[in-house]
C-alpha cells in the first residue's frame, strides 16, 4: 500500500459515491482512530437542506459523539475533496492529527487553495496534510457528477 492508495480513501470514496446517489456533490469522509473507523458519511446538503451538511463536518460531528469529546486529536481525517474554509477551521478546532485529501479544489478549497486556513495566524492547531490520496478517483467521480448536471 502506498500513500496514494489507502484502504480509508476508498472507503471514503464509497461514501462520496452514496453522495452522489442522493444527488448530492460526491464528497466522502472517514475519521479513523489508530487506522479503526470512527464515523463514516458524504454530503448531506440537498436531503437536509443544511448549508453545513459537508461530509467532513457531518464526520466530525460524529466522531465527537463517538469518543464522547469534542477534541479527536489522534485522530485522521480522509476526504475525497480538499476541505473547503469552513471545513479546514473544522479540522482546527477539532484538532484533527492528519488530514488525507484526494482532489484538490481550486475554487473552493481552503488548505492548499483559497485562504489557506492551517496557515492562518488564527489557527492554534494544524493537522500533517497529504494531498492528492486518491486523486485520480475523486476527480473523476467529481468530473462525471458535474458533467451529468450539464449535458
Amino acid at each position: 500500500m502506498t500513500l496514494l492508495d489507502h484502504p480509508l480513501m476508498d472507503a471514503a470514496l464509497a461514501e462520496a459515491r452514496a453522495a452522489a446517489d442522493r444527488g448530492e456533490v460526491p464528497v466522502g469522509a472517514v475519521l479513523a482512530r489508530d487506522g479503526t473507523v470512527v464515523a463514516r458519511d458524504g454530503n448531506r446538503l440537498e436531503v437536509t437542506g443544511d448549508p453545513t451538511a459537508h461530509a467532513e463536518l457531518l464526520v466530525l460531528r460524529s466522531g465527537a459523539r463517538a469518543l464522547g469529546r469534542h477534541g479527536l486529536s489522534g485522530c485522521d481525517l480522509f476526504v475525497t475533496l480538499e476541505p473547503c474554509p469552513m471545513c479546514a477551521h473544522a479540522i482546527v478546532l477539532a484538532r484533527i492529527r492528519r488530514l488525507y485529501y484526494g482532489a484538490p479544489d481550486p475554487k473552493g478549497g481552503g488548505v492548499e487553495h483559497g485562504p489557506r486556513i492551517f496557515e492562518s495566524a488564527s489557527a492554534h492547531h494544524r493537522p500533517e496534510v497529504y494531498g492528492g490520496v486518491g486523486e485520480r478517483a475523486a476527480s473523476a467521480l467529481l468530473r462525471a457528477f458535474f458533467r451529468a448536471l450539464r449535458p
